[in-house]
């Protein structure tokens, strides 16, 4: 199934904020008698299709891990909702590849990861049978931000933005182009003076959902350049740093450095962010053409496990190919039922209006509408 564009940049506008009004405990016969009136009818609303968000407050805390890619989008709300909420969720900002492992291992209550479980046995193990004994049910991805990778870079006498196509990008990050003013990098920067100076790369050296998405792209978009296999782990050449914070913070600190990372993070260090030419023109990196190549996904799970499938190659105008979706990886059913309805209740605040509609501020772009009445569906199917 094809999802279909959007025209506004909403986040995953599902469900309003909550009318939280009892949280946590059961402290009084009459506030408890108010809350169940408040989360009875938002609930409704929910279930109808209504715009506001929906959930009593859960009453066990919370411990999440995982993808760094969403840290301050899920920051923000773990901050907002416990102004309302007495139940405390924290989010470890590891990793996705970390945070995949904890959830696995019953560490975590859930996980953030920019790719979803893997359906193919790697090592002789496959994630999706061992998170589905972990949870004694089936394990559901529910995209819930969407950040593009910026290609972020630091070039102190070059003013304008620079354009990169797959083929650059993947000579660049093989070792194969070192110089900034190299022929190839100038042949589609054409009026550009570029310095002759040395390409510092920076990767992620701890196992990234980024860098799995990174190399897809590069995979899908430059065959004949990259022929490694993508995933969590940099197979590419330059210098490794650990997280997030390590590879802009290098970049920030390197005059000709260059890294691939969330725009959040590249916004937050203030560094310059490439053009993309996927084949129809280059393309400036926004919200608008970030969700114009999210729009080109299709759902590749089945009911409520709501992985989606990147179109990397399109050459589509003005879409921005290098894209990536951030995926709260959740147990259909908890062992702890309480355990369940906390998840439910902050994944529904998450997806309200009160915290998708600052996405863009932060460095994030939206989710197609129609996909995100699927992502409601399944939360509020969390047991």
């Amino acid at each position: 199934m094809k999802i279909t564009s959007i025209a506004r940049i909403s986040g995953v506008a599902l469900a309003g904020a909550l009318a939280l009004s009892a949280c946590g405990s059961e402290s009084s016969d009459s506030a408890t008698d108010g809350a169940k009136s408040a989360g009875s009818s938002a609930t409704d609303a929910a279930k109808s299709g209504g715009d506001s968000g929906s959930a009593d407050c859960g009453k066990k805390d919370l411990k999440a891990e995982g993808s760094s890619a969403q840290d301050n989008a899920i920051q923000d709300a773990i901050e907002k909702y416990g102004k309302t909420c007495e139940n405390n969720v924290t989010y470890n900002a590891t990793g996705s590849g970390n945070g995949i492992k904890q959830f696995i291992a019953g560490q975590v209550n859930f996980a953030g990861s920019d790719s979803a479980l893997k359906t193919k046995p790697k090592d002789g193990k496959i994630e999706t049978d061992e998170a589905k004994t972990a949870c004694g049910s089936e394990a559901w991805n529910i995209p819930m931000v969407t950040g593009p990778i910026a290609v972020s870079y630091n070039l102190k006498d070059v003013k304008d933005p620079i354009t990169l196509t797959p083929a650059v990008l993947a000579d660049i990050f093989n070792g194969k182009i070192t110089k900034w003013n190299d022929p190839a990098i100038a042949a589609v920067n054409k009026g550009v003076t570029l310095p002759a100076k040395d390409i510092k790369v920076f990767f992620r050296s701890d196992e990234s959902g980024t860098t799995e998405n990174f190399t897809k792209y590069l995979a899908a978009s430059a065959k004949d350049k990259w022929t490694a296999e993508p995933g969590k782990k940099w197979t590419g050449k330059g210098e490794g740093k650990a997280k997030t914070a390590g590879v802009t913070s290098s970049v920030k600190s390197t005059d000709g450095g260059i890294t691939y990372a969330e725009w959040s993070a590249a916004k937050d260090n203030e560094l310059q962010v490439a053009k993309i030419d996927n084949g129809a023109g280059a393309v400036e990196l926004t919200g608008a053409s970030a969700s114009k190549a999210i729009s080109a996904a299709k759902i590749d799970g089945t009911g409520n496990d709501l992985r989606l499938k990147l179109d990397y190659a399109t050459k589509e105008a003005d879409a921005y190919p290098i894209v990536l979706v951030t995926y709260e990886v959740v147990c259909s059913k908890y062992k702890d039922a309480e355990i369940g309805k906390s998840v439910k209740s902050f994944l529904t605040y998450f997806a309200g209006d009160d915290i998708q509609k600052n996405l863009e501020s932060q460095g994030y772009a939206p989710l197609p509408a129609d996909i995100q009445g699927k992502v409601k569906t399944a939360v509020n199917a969390i047991q």
